[in-house]
């Protein structure tokens, strides 16, 4: 009996050891917090930062680890911020956080770049008979809802004297608003780039007009809320890796089309188009810069496409270093 018991101890000695060798890396992966970040083809600066990996070592020195998250267009990207699943979004067009405002969604911004109006246009297929704006009375056109390239189409009918209803409009992805251009199953398709850029250098298109003197287009970083609250060190990070990431664009044309050339699936000159009309300057938001927001969202609602009105001073703005 005292053997047994001796073996009894033993065999708990050695069990209560294993389990505290497994606990230990068990605690340390609770302690380490882990960012979900949401992008999508267009979010530049963040692919430079992802495949780079200077994001990631920037905040390992955090005790924060990143989960990636792609998505096909900003309204799915914001809507994922919104519900919780990610806790950090890339740039999205400046249309799109009019869309989650009319959601309900309690967001935060976080960064802005500056205005780039030509890196979004409406495109027809070079023997189209459409040459003017006014010349889509009637037409199909495909658009990414809530994209930037949305509210430019409503801009440029308002413009060309014409209402959103004037035309037939087909809500599609990028990919697919590509796909059905080509094959001729809508008459015009408004895009960004990199799609832009792809299209031009790719196929027989024909550029009818972009956003200069239309829409800004201004991209937005933007946090949820209680994430903001929680991690300002976080946020610090993530604005100062973006700022440069852009400084970097801008200066190293050829040598950022070269490492994004890859990773999109473009040649490095569709790359480099696309690149040269984006500012890429990463800077923080006032509540001066969110004046053509307003007139977005005051322009969505005006043609039925939102469900209320929308005061875009509703998004909390981060304040650098707080």
């Amino acid at each position: 009996m005292p053997t047994i018991n001796i073996r009894r101890r033993m065999l708990l000695a050695i069990l209560a050891s294993g389990l505290s060798v497994l606990a230990v890396p068990w605690s340390r992966a609770a302690e380490e917090q882990v960012v979900r970040i949401g992008y999508q083809k267009s979010s530049t600066l963040i692919t430079v930062l992802k495949t780079n990996n200077s994001l990631e070592r920037r905040l390992t020195t955090l005790g924060v680890k990143i989960s990636w998250h792609e998505f096909t267009s900003g309204l799915p990207l914001l809507e994922a911020l919104n519900l919780g699943s990610i806790d950090l979004s890339a740039d999205v067009a400046d249309t799109v956080p009019v869309f989650a405002l009319a959601a309900g969604a309690k967001l935060t911004y976080l960064a802005q770049e500056a205005p780039s109006p030509s890196a979004q246009a409406l495109l027809v297929r070079a023997d189209s008979p459409i040459n003017s704006v006014a010349d889509l009375k009637g037409k199909r056109v495909a658009v990414t809802k809530a994209a930037g390239s949305h509210y430019l189409l409503i801009a440029l009918l308002e413009q060309a004297g014409l209402k959103f209803k004037d035309i037939d409009p087909a809500y599609l992805s990028p990919a697919d608003g590509r796909a059905a251009f080509e094959r001729g199953a809508v008459d015009a398709w408004v895009t960004w780039d990199p799609f832009l850029a792809g299209a031009q250098r790719q196929s027989n298109v024909r550029i009818v007009a972009d956003g200069r003197n239309v829409a800004n287009y201004q991209r937005y970083y933007l946090a949820a809320t209680p994430f903001a609250q929680s991690r300002p060190d976080v946020l610090n990070a993530v604005f100062d890796e973006l700022h440069t990431a852009g400084l970097w664009v801008k200066r190293n044309p050829k040598a950022a089309a070269a490492l994004l050339a890859p990773v999109w699936g473009l040649d490095i000159g569709t790359v480099e188009l696309a690149n040269s009309r984006r500012s890429y300057q990463v800077r923080t938001v006032s509540p001066a810069s969110l004046v053509e927001q307003q007139r977005i969202a005051d322009a969505f609602l005006g043609e039925g496409l939102l469900p209320r009105k929308v005061n875009t001073g509703d998004i909390g703005i981060w304040k650098r270093g707080s």
